[in-house]
């Protein structure tokens, strides 16, 4: 089962461990890019970063993390655009849903949303729909 539950979700963040999810196409045709979030745990806090990144894989290379910027002249969106910070996990998961469109039953652990972005290249890189035909959400 790629997909966390609610519990597992939450566990996985208070055990120090950061969940993610890959939210699809982003850029321009002449730039084309994917974004993911990720709410990472730190110390104190829960925090949402947002990573805009240059669609740089393809089947054989879906290191996300390795992906340039977007934009690379911005250097914060190197490693992701602080979003929001939360002091409790669940407050976290839904300040990510609310501000990028995240859905709750789609959060994967770390390193897993290459797995959702290689699913999105075989798919074709679909404009309109995840490619189990879940509409792509934007922030409410």
């Amino acid at each position: 089962m790629r997909y966390l539950t609610e519990v597992f979700a939450l566990g996985a963040l208070r055990r120090g461990r950061s969940v993610e999810q890959f939210l699809g196409p982003a850029g321009y045709p002449e730039r084309p890019g994917i974004r993911y979030v990720e709410v990472r745990p730190t110390k104190a806090t829960f925090e949402v970063f947002l990573h805009a990144l240059e669609d740089a894989g393809s089947e054989t290379f879906c290191d996300v993390g390795e992906f340039p910027p977007l934009d690379p002249d911005d250097e914060e969106e190197e490693f992701g655009r602080l979003l929001a910070s939360a002091e409790d996990a669940l407050d976290a998961l839904t300040a990510a849903e609310g501000l990028t469109g995240a859905v709750r039953g789609r959060w994967v652990n770390e390193g897993v949303v290459q797995d959702e972005y290689l699913d999105f290249v075989r798919a074709g890189r679909p404009a309109g729909a995840a490619p189990d035909g879940s509409p792509w959400r934007r922030p409410t």
